[in-house]
């Protein structure tokens, strides 16, 4: 007799009912992966992700309901979208960064994180960011989401079921740009501040994070570089200019104007922009 299951998931608590699961199938890495997805109804833009490992073939035969209750390793992954329609959230259900944030702008940056590194294996994925408890995955304009969100969700599965750590070298872990130093103006310690309490936050909520790069006192300054979703959104510079430029204007009045600084990838991004 078929039972119904009524099962309730999500961050902060009720996320909605889980209807009938329907399972799908497909290889990574020699393996043979079951998908259930549910749509949640506090987050219909949502997807939440059952991933389950089967070593046999002949399991992929059973029922759904005999996969979802005979799997021995499953989590639930969340996905989020962001104001970048190339950028999506995904949930792991479990802590990503113990502190900070940490991006991944290219393959050679993730060289030191076996995540990022095989999240960077999955053609199509442009770039990876880390934030406290969600990885950020943007892709290229012409890669679809229906083809990369299995081969990304199996290679979270794979990366917190192998015991992994995070980082190989735990001294390339994020830095604390905005950390307050003994030699720092009184001018800085207020632009960091406000960065870490007021406006980091809000950044890290659409996927991405800001990076403090520095203050030039002569021409009153503010220098960042934008990070994850953020880096390439297209709504990055009214953020910049209209969120942050003013808040630090308004609480610091040394500061004059933020500007963005870019990295190689973004730099090379923007020039192709203005070239077409």
């Amino acid at each position: 007799m078929k039972r119904s299951l009524a099962k309730l998931f999500g961050r902060g608590g009720f996320v909605g009912k889980i209807l009938e699961p329907q399972a799908n199938t497909y290889r990574y890495n020699n393996h043979i992966y079951t998908r259930f997805l549910y749509v949640s109804s506090r987050n219909p833009n949502g997807l939440a992700s059952n991933l389950s490992l089967n070593n046999s073939l002949s399991r992929l035969q059973q029922s759904p309901w005999t996969l979802f209750a005979g799997q021995r390793r499953n989590m639930f992954i969340q996905t989020q979208s962001t104001p970048n329609p190339l950028s999506l959230m995904f949930y792991p259900g479990k802590p990503v960064m113990e502190v900070g944030s940490s991006d991944f702008p290219n393959a050679r940056s993730a060289m030191n994180a076996p995540l990022a590194k095989a999240l960077y294996g999955i053609d199509g994925v442009t770039r990876v960011f880390f934030g406290a408890d969600f990885v950020t995955v943007t892709k290229s304009e012409a890669a679809s989401w229906d083809f990369l969100k299995p081969e990304i969700f199996a290679a979270i599965m794979d990366f917190y079921s192998s015991g992994e750590p995070l980082f190989l070298d735990s001294a390339a872990a994020a830095a604390k740009d905005t950390a307050i130093h003994d030699d720092d103006t009184e001018t800085v310690a207020m632009i960091k501040e406000l960065l870490e309490t007021r406006i980091r936050p809000s950044v890290q909520d659409d996927g991405g994070d800001i990076e403090y790069i520095g203050f030039d006192p002569d021409s009153g300054i503010v220098k960042l570089r934008m990070q994850g979703a953020c880096s390439g959104c297209p709504s990055s510079s009214v953020t910049l200019k209209s969120g942050i430029e003013n808040m630090l204007m308004h609480y610091v009045p040394e500061v004059k104007a933020v500007e963005q600084e870019f990295d190689d990838e973004d730099e090379d991004a923007e020039a192709t922009v203005k070239t077409e």
